[in-house]
């Protein structure tokens, strides 16, 4: 009978580990195999020569191939972070208000916020580029009213790469909140209670009973907010490009410009290996830091 359900399990599994390796397992493998060839997105595979680290000593050279990889790593990093940290407290903070079950239209929050996630990227960036319009604008139209002047939004390199992380914060922070809700009906209300009649106030009551019960769906959280940072592209492509001077050309993006563009897909996948593992260690990282957190 063991046998039998094994045979049937794997009967089960294998158009499912078919379609993972073939879209997902067999381009990763030619991607890094790619890296350590001189190869031209023009050309077959079979015109591929074996260079072994040059892609790499190419990108982390001082040429302006390396300069403009290390700008796009640079970019990328500071677009993560900033999208994580707003992301994370914004979304316990909305979390927490619809959570509350005597506040009116909890449901309703919970579905304009989610909403917002089901809105298609592309839709998004085209609708915050008139947005952030200098002169018909309605965001520049609003400072107007208080006295303050047009703000250069995408123009400045200062805030071009903000402006961004704003967009996909508005984007991203309800699907985190379903996430954070999702959290906190998993915490008894019985600690609350408890803690209520010990006398602990709200403050309290989130910081030794919420955070630390929430630290897993924050982890959570976390690595699917980084993961989806890293793959920025849509508003990048679409608004930006890229500019104004390099400051909002992150990889992804800068990844398809070298390797389809300018068809040099030996660097481009040597970039993209380069991204997966920043991501891998990222993650790794943030992991071991919340089980060391977790054994103390």
């Amino acid at each position: 009978m063991a046998k039998a359900f094994r045979a049937s399990a794997g009967i089960m599994l294998a158009p499912a580990v078919t379609l993972i390796g073939v879209f997902v397992l067999v381009p990763m493998l030619l991607t890094i195999w790619l890296c350590f060839q001189d190869w031209s997105t023009q050309t077959p595979f079979s015109e591929a020569s074996f260079v072994g680290l040059g892609n790499f000593q190419e990108i982390f050279g001082s040429t302006s191939v390396g300069r403009d990889f290390k700008t796009a790593l640079l970019n990328t990093t500071i677009y993560t972070a900033l999208s994580v940290v707003l992301i994370l407290p914004l979304s316990v903070v909305f979390g927490l208000l619809v959570y509350q079950r005597d506040v009116a239209g909890g449901t309703a929050l919970r579905t304009v916020l989610f909403s917002t996630y089901m809105v298609p990227m592309i839709a998004v960036a085209l609708v915050w580029s008139k947005l952030y319009s200098p002169s018909e604008g309605p965001l520049n139209q609003m400072l107007g009213l208080v006295g303050i002047g047009p703000q250069p939004w995408l123009s400045s390199p200062r805030s071009a790469l903000v402006s961004i992380v704003l967009l996909n914060v508005w984007q991203q922070v309800g699907y985190f909140t379903v996430l954070a809700i999702a959290g906190l009906t998993q915490i008894p209300g019985s600690l609350y209670e408890a803690a209520t009649l010990d006398g602990a106030n709200g403050r309290e009551q989130f910081r030794f009973i919420t955070f630390p019960l929430l630290r897993r769906t924050l982890l959570f959280s976390a690595v699917i907010a980084i993961i989806n940072a890293v793959q920025v592209f849509e508003p990048v492509a679409l608004i930006t490009q890229g500019g104004p001077v390099g400051s909002t050309n992150v990889l992804t993006y800068h990844i398809r410009r070298v390797g389809i563009e300018r068809a040099q897909g030996g660097l481009g996948s040597a970039m993209a290996v380069m991204l997966m593992l920043s991501l891998m260690v990222c993650v790794s990282a943030l992991f071991a830091f919340v089980n060391r957190k977790d054994s103390e």
